[in-house]
């Protein structure tokens, strides 16, 4: 593809991220598009709102389920870059107007105490890298119509990424087993769905290793002080005026979150 076709389509998705509409999926429009034109397509989304004014604070990873990654159509993990216009923290209330058709869902959050940069990172060189792990939400929400996405639309689109919010309570991941460690996501006070860390590549730190090797083939670096979204290991929630999630992370704590307002699709 194009440099060309590259930049309208970048330019598209921001315009649409801005103005809080949806596009048709890319895939229809342009039936040759590949995964590595996606992330070209990503870079020049995410330099869009660097551009105007926010910057990168992050990195997240997303299909790392396997019905996730049979709904797409592809089996290894994607990711995106998060930024400082994303973040929420526990107690706040998400208006739902700034978002056009949003889902929430429940993982652990890496914070990071040294660079790490790829390839040959190993979960446990992530584990030694981590200065803590947090429960968060990451409310995912998608620039494409109805959520009608495969593989290419989803990465283009800068894998889903609508906001994240971070709980209060900090782990010690040398001290807490992130692998077996279970998962309790209740919506409105009723259970809603269970996870266990497992259920993300094997365990949440894998996840994190493979985005760490794969970037550092592209010469991006983690950095110090980074967010690192580590994939769901809940159900998506459709979410709606009112609505309250509380994740649990068993042996960690809880990240609690409430939505007000109307979204704009």
């Amino acid at each position: 593809m194009d440099d060309t076709t590259i930049n309208r389509l970048g330019d598209e998705l921001y315009e649409a991220w801005r103005d809080r509409r949806v596009l048709k999926p890319l895939r229809e429009r342009e039936p040759d598009i590949t995964i590595a034109d996606a992330y070209r397509i990503q870079e020049r989304f995410v330099a869009r709102r660097v551009a105007a004014g926010e910057t990168i604070i992050g990195k997240k990873i997303g299909a790392t389920s396997k019905p996730v990654q049979d709904f797409l159509g592809v089996y290894q993990p994607d990711f995106g870059m998060l930024t400082s216009g994303m973040v929420f923290q526990e107690g706040d209330v998400i208006d739902l107007g700034t978002l056009i058709q949003p889902k929430a869902e429940a993982e652990l959050a890496f914070v990071l105490k040294a660079d790490l940069k790829g390839p040959g990172i190993t979960a446990m060189d992530v584990i030694r890298a981590t200065d803590y792990v947090l429960p968060c939400f990451e409310i995912v929400d998608s620039r494409i119509a109805d959520w009608n996405i495969k593989i290419q639309d989803t990465v283009a689109d800068n894998a889903s990424c609508g906001v994240y919010v971070l709980g209060k309570t900090k782990g010690d991941p040398r001290k807490l087993d992130i692998t077996l460690a279970g998962m309790v996501l209740e919506k409105n006070g009723e259970l809603f769905s269970t996870g266990v860390g497992a259920a993300v590549q094997g365990s949440p730190a894998n996840a994190v290793a493979w985005l760490a090797n794969t970037l550092g083939e592209l010469g991006i670096p983690f950095k110090a002080g980074e967010v690192i979204l580590s994939g769901s290991q809940s159900a998506l929630v459709p979410v709606v005026d009112g609505d309250e999630l509380v994740c649990t992370v068993g042996g960690l704590g809880s990240c609690r979150v409430r939505f007000s307002g109307r979204s704009a699709a």
